[in-house]
């Protein structure tokens, strides 16, 4: 007879850890984190038969920048898993450091846990267990041996913020963790069952303060060490005591405790991916952007410098927004030079497309001597930090035909066969200003353009910058995205990147995986409020929720939406209070505050587009929403509810012009409820729901919201409740529950 070969394991182990969670791709990507937040992790573990399972989540600090004197922690820490039903088991830790963090998940059988639960039915059946009783005492003695002699291997250490239960209750009854300090009240020695024995101290209860360990004196006393404390329980359960006592002992939680701390797990089964967390810090989450252009100033004739556009600063900083955004601020291609309204000719005095990057003057690591040259803008961002603010800085890898390289690196560059170099087309717009880089060059070429090209990064974080938002990724390979970004974090894990990738989903969510920190969205064109609710219930539940965070800019210099030239003011601050609280980040462009509205007929592009052109503005003149948009940033600062997106729920509304969603802080004190008018032209009113259960509201007749735009208090009851909005007067609601 045939015998087929056995497995390799020199002993099966029959605990299962399937569909770990959060998992991007099999584990090829790392999920996203902010410091402060916590990874909640899901797994599928089960066992044949109806054994007890022990399950937990291992996690540690993988990679972080070294810090002189501060030493970072990268052994295993792990927290005891719970059931959370039909065989999924539940654990969550804090990141609290930059960098890149693993988790994974291990089980095994828990055959302490086993034992006890079936003594604990037998026994209250009233059946003779005698016999358990002996099994029971032979696996505390396997145990105290173990303490005696070590088991060789990884032991992780139990140092995590949330301490591991040392006994996870099988029956119902709280248990005593032996780590636990007792802080109040009288103390419980951690020997003492909660079934009457009389305890055997195996330390002086302490109330307070650090815990002692259990083999620890705690006043000078002479402790009883734990192995044979644990040979005394054997003992008891061997011994010729009453029945009622030596299950009284086999029972009491200080045991289970015990024999879980010190569990066998030689036959543990451990997830078979080690997953990742890139942990940036809380700006790539939160921020409120601003953007304008530094050369636009008093005069249109000329451009501005650094120090004129610094004095916007305070004005900015007032508004209450937290990022200033520059686009490209290097000198500028004189060659086929765009006139103002992308004219394919320039006039004299036209200052050309900032995006048209590299002149005589130098290139992607040179500020346009116009601005004031690189002293300046060392200036202009020291004075943005003054103010609370930091500088994100628009990073375009491109060339205009006057750029340095294009001397010096001709092979950096697509070429036709008359070898001309082929400039950017977007058919049927040519960008003639604009030479694309060849990512893919020949022999040796494209690793020093890719060296190169990563070196900006590090130029301007030299500098003072940390944020960069990234012209056109999505046109780039997507390999060295990955490969650069993770250089600059490996160095700079403070670093921040925004994609703007206007282009098709599956691209966007690439970008986001393969390490930018956030994206632009499709909210631009986002109007009705299916579109609305659609679009951001896939964002906060969906699974792009663990590596795609939107960015909301309500308009940028390349688009004017038709929403805001149609729809007047109201449109505005609709749009404003949007962006706002749907996304943790969001952006606006200057001259959004002005409600400025002209666009090029037939197109969503502004006319005299400052791209093209310098344009000084009065940005205190009439019909401005500057002290709406102050207002409405007041309330992102002072609301825990609105710095994150995954809490976010729409709610019924009986009139689909009317929108109302809501989200809470991660401890639920903090509550934010938006209601918005979607028709800039007429009042609507209706009817919202918000279920008071979700709102954990239950049981109170009445319960008051202050509106933090206006400060006006409103008493609502119930379910449902009425509402009334007004284009020319109130055309939203930012509701805090006060209840």
């Amino acid at each position: 007879m045939t015998r087929p070969p056995l497995p390799n394991d020199d002993r099966p182990r029959r605990a299962v850890v399937d569909r770990v969670r959060p998992e991007i791709d099999g584990g090829r990507f790392p999920i996203k984190r902010t410091t402060g937040e916590r990874v909640e992790v899901i797994a599928d573990v089960f066992v044949d038969g109806h054994d007890r399972l022990a399950v937990v989540l291992k996690y540690r600090l993988a990679e972080a920048p070294e810090s002189p004197g501060i030493p970072h922690d990268r052994s295993w820490r792990e927290v005891r898993m719970t059931p959370a039903g039909e065989d999924r088991w539940s654990a969550s830790f804090m990141v609290d450091v930059l960098g890149r963090w693993e988790y994974t998940v291990e089980a095994w059988v828990d055959r302490f846990a086993s034992w006890r639960d079936e003594l604990s039915k037998k026994y209250t059946a009233g059946l003779e267990v005698t016999s358990e009783l002996l099994e029971g005492a032979w696996l505390v003695r396997q145990t105290a041996q173990r303490l005696a002699t070590p088991l060789t291997g990884e032991t992780p250490p139990h140092t995590g913020e949330t301490p591991v239960p040392l006994s996870q209750p099988h029956t119902g009854e709280t248990p005593v963790p032996l780590s636990q300090p007792h802080t109040g009240g009288t103390p419980v020695p951690l020997s003492q069952p909660h079934t009457g024995e009389t305890p055997v101290p195996l330390s002086q209860p302490h109330t307070g303060g650090t815990p002692v360990p259990l083999r620890q004196p705690h006043t000078g006393g002479t402790p009883v060490p734990l192995r044979e404390w644990l040979i005394g329980r054997a003992l008891l359960m061997e011994g010729p005591d009453e029945a009622d006592l030596k299950v009284s002992a086999a029972l009491a939680d200080s045991l289970a405790s015990a024999m879980a701390e010190h569990a066998d797990r030689s036959l543990a089964t451990r997830y078979h991916r080690v997953l990742s967390v890139t942990v940036e810090r809380p700006r790539a989450r939160f921020g409120a952007w601003y953007e304008f252009f530094p050369r636009s100033g008093r005069s249109p004739e000329r451009s501005a410098t650094f120090a004129e556009a610094a004095e916007r600063l305070p004005e900015i900083a007032a508004m209450g927004f937290d990022v200033v955004y520059l686009p490209p601020i290097h000198p500028i291609g004189q060659s086929y030079r765009k006139g103002r309204n992308n004219s394919l000719v320039a006039a004299p005095g036209d200052p050309g497309s900032p995006w048209a990057i590299g002149a005589d003057e130098g290139g992607h690591t040179a500020v346009h001597p116009e601005l004031g040259g690189l002293p300046a803008f060392r200036d202009f961002v020291g004075a943005a930090r003054r103010f609370n603010l930091e500088v994100a800085l628009d990073i375009a890898f491109q060339a205009s035909p006057d750029h340095p390289w294009v001397r010096e690196h001709p092979e950096w560059f697509h070429h036709r066969p008359d070898g001309t170099i082929k400039y950017a087309e977007n058919p049927p717009k040519k960008y003639q200003d604009i030479y694309p880089f060849h990512f893919e060059a020949g022999g040796e070429a494209w690793r020093e353009l890719w060296r190169e090209l990563a070196s900006v990064f590090f130029f301007w974080i030299e500098q003072g910058v940390r944020i960069f938002r990234v012209d056109n990724p999505h046109t780039k390979p997507f390999r060295f995205w990955e490969w650069a970004i993770a250089e600059v974090r490996r160095h700079h894990p403070d670093a921040i990147f925004l994609a703007e990738a206007f282009t098709r989903p599956k691209p966007m969510c690439y970008l986001a995986k393969a390490g930018f920190s956030q994206s632009y969205s499709y909210f631009t064109w986002r109007n009705t409020k299916w579109e609305i609710t659609s679009y951001f219930e896939a964002l906060a539940r969906g699974g792009v929720r663990e590596y795609m965070r939107p960015n909301l800019f309500a308009n940028t210099p390349d688009i004017l939406p038709h929403y805001l030239q149609t729809g007047g003011r109201a449109a505005f601050i609709v749009r404003l209070v949007l962006a706002a609280t749907l996304g943790a980040s969001y952006g606006i462009y200057s001259g959004f505050e002005l409600c400025e509205h002209e666009a090029v007929p037939a197109t969503e592009e502004y006319l005299d587009s400052e791209k093209y052109q310098i344009k000084p503005r009065d940005y205190d003149r009439p019909g401005h929403i500057k002290e709406i948009v102050a207002r409405v940033n007041q309330a992102r600062h002072a609301n825990q509810a609105l710095h994150a997106d995954t809490s976010l729920r729409f709610h019924e509304t009986d009139n689909d012009q009317i929108l109302c969603y809501s989200k809470v802080s991660p401890d639920r004190r903090n509550r934010i409820l938006v209601v918005v008018s979607l028709d800039p032209h007429h009042p609507q009113q209706g009817f919202v729901r918000v279920p008071v259960s979700e709102m954990e509201l239950a049981g109170l007749p009445s319960y008051t919201v202050r509106d933090l735009l206006d400060e006006a208090r409103y008493t609502w009851r119930h379910d449902w409740n009425f509402v009334r909005l007004d284009p020319a007067s109130r055309p939203a609601h930012i509701l805090r529950i006060e209840a």
